[in-house]
């Protein structure tokens, strides 16, 4: 989403890079630019004014032009301010001390309002929780029915009217609210979420239903979900819910979308209430607490490492991972091995969106459109083969590969290239191991005892036994090459 907004930010601090002092007409040209990148990015006039006052403020009052890296220390300052305007600190959620705790999901329909709360019980039951869905929005017969498929989805019970009665739409969502807390403390449930209904637009009828189910479940929580993609509108929609509601924190959906992310920016300072939850996908999976500092880094190009590392470790096990590296470096990685990591990876997302959690990515690295579906054709290959085949690739001759390539969807020559890349990795690692394990054990011997039997004077010492083999010299070890490997040209399919 905020692609464009980050070139922006990559082209207005590299001018800065060249400039050992910054005057105050420097800032000021600077804050010219932001201004820019921020309006057509779509946020609030008003948020821009304060942000940029902000900005202008400390940057000139630090007295830029005796710091060691005046442009740093103007991208420092931006960086929190930026933070600061999305929110400053992720929403810490607490519970009720006499369960169960009541969410109240309110939003305009299409905005994804069922789907993001079947994808925050899910988050709820990933904190050890015991939440009850509660289908609310007996205006769309469809709505209580798609709460129950994604609750399924999910492992989580739904409370609502009885078909028939959902089905005439004479069902009273009020009462099913009501219901729905006794139905939670006789089952034990410690976390009531309330789907309520939602309109095209905002309207009085809406309002007023919102409002009463609002004061018969007294919610611990109510959250708005709003599309980032509709930009300020989604900000004049929160403002309105805001003022009859009490909104707790605000979930904004489709934040993988190509807006320009001005809604993400505005909300918080326009209505008062911070981001909470944010949705960057299509899978249920897709959804975690909103975290201003995290953003702020990437839109800043400084990627988001801790997201990152969270990704990895949900989807990578420790032990297997740590495994699956030893026999790498052994030089017994086999296909299934490669395999089991590239299963792991795609629990973590686009490949396009992991580039852009890497701090320091060159710009033209970062919006480079990564194929997923390249790893879905190595994947069949992979697949295609025999369990023999996979644990030794030496036994594919060219009926094997025939073979293989039938049984993926590929050529032969895809089937080739990958096998024979394959084995040149593996090499490479187990002359990087060998030359670890070497250089290890070298270090872990005793000097003999007795009397001088070197030179006087400065010992020599050999650089090269204390540095790691590059890549040159390990591609010349290995047998029929003569350079680099192709890169991501020689992936099959390309």
């Amino acid at each position: 989403m905020f692609e464009s907004l980050t070139d922006r930010f990559d082209g207005i601090f590299g001018r800065l890079r060249g400039k050992g002092r910054l005057s105050e007409a420097d800032v000021d040209e600077v804050l010219r630019e932001i201004r820019l990148a921020l309006l057509e990015a779509d946020v609030n006039l008003d948020v821009v004014r304060s942000l940029l006052a902000r900005i202008r403020e400390r940057a000139v009052g630090e007295d830029l032009s005796r710091a060691l890296n005046p442009a740093l220390q103007v991208k420092k300052i931006v960086l929190e301010e930026l933070t600061e305007t999305l929110g400053g600190e992720t929403l810490r959620i607490t519970f009720a001390p006499k369960p169960p705790t009541v969410v109240l999901m309110a939003g305009l329909q299409g905005s994804g309002k069922t789907t993001n709360t079947a994808k925050l019980a899910r988050w709820f039951k990933a904190q050890g929780r015991n939440p009850l869905l509660v289908g609310a929005d007996l205006q769309r017969p469809a709505a209580v029915a798609q709460l129950r498929t994604l609750a399924e989805q999910v492992g989580v019970p739904v409370y609502s009217a009885p078909d028939e009665v959902v089905a005439s739409g004479a069902g009273d969502p009020v009462e099913v609210a009501e219901g729905a807390i006794a139905e939670a403390r006789r089952l034990g449930r410690d976390v009531v979420i309330v789907d309520t209904a939602g309109r095209l637009a905002i309207d009085a009828e809406l309002m007023e239903q919102v409002r009463r189910i609002s004061e018969e479940v007294q919610p611990d929580y109510t959250f708005l979900v709003v599309d980032a993609m509709t930009g300020q509108d989604a900000v004049t929609v929160a403002e309105n819910f805001h003022a009859t509601l009490e909104l707790d924190g605000v979930i904004l959906t489709k934040l993988d979308g190509d807006a320009r992310g001005g809604a993400a920016l505005s909300v918080k300072e326009v209505v008062g209430r911070p981001i909470a939850f944010a949705s960057t996908g299509e899978k249920l999976e897709d959804f975690d607490l909103f975290h201003p500092d995290r953003l702020a880094g990437r839109i800043l190009g400084e990627g988001d490492l801790a997201t990152l590392i969270e990704k990895a470790e949900t989807a990578f096990e420790q032990e297997e991972a740590e495994a699956a590296a030893a026999r790498l470096l052994e030089g017994t990685f086999t296909f299934d091995d490669f395999l089991d990591q590239m299963q792991a990876l795609k629990k973590m997302g686009p490949l396009s969106g992991l580039m852009g959690m890497l701090p320091g990515v060159p710009k033209e690295v970062r919006d480079v459109e990564i194929d997923d579906r390249q790893i879905a054709r190595i994947e069949g290959i992979i697949r295609s083969m025999t369990p023999g085949e996979r644990l030794d690739p030496d036994v594919i001759d060219n009926s094997r590969r025939n073979r293989i390539a039938k049984g993926s969807g590929t050529s032969a020559h895809d089937v080739g290239q990958l096998i024979t890349q394959f084995k040149q990795m593996r090499q490479m690692m187990q002359q990087m191991g060998a030359a670890g394990r070497k250089r290890k054990k070298g270090k872990g011997k005793k000097a003999k005892k007795g009397g001088r039997v070197t030179p006087k004077g400065p010992a020599r010492v050999d650089k090269a036994a204390f540095a790691l083999p590059t890549l040159e010299e390990m591609e010349a070890q290995l047998p029929g090459r003569g350079g680099r490997p192709g890169g991501v040209e020689g992936l099959p399919g390309q």
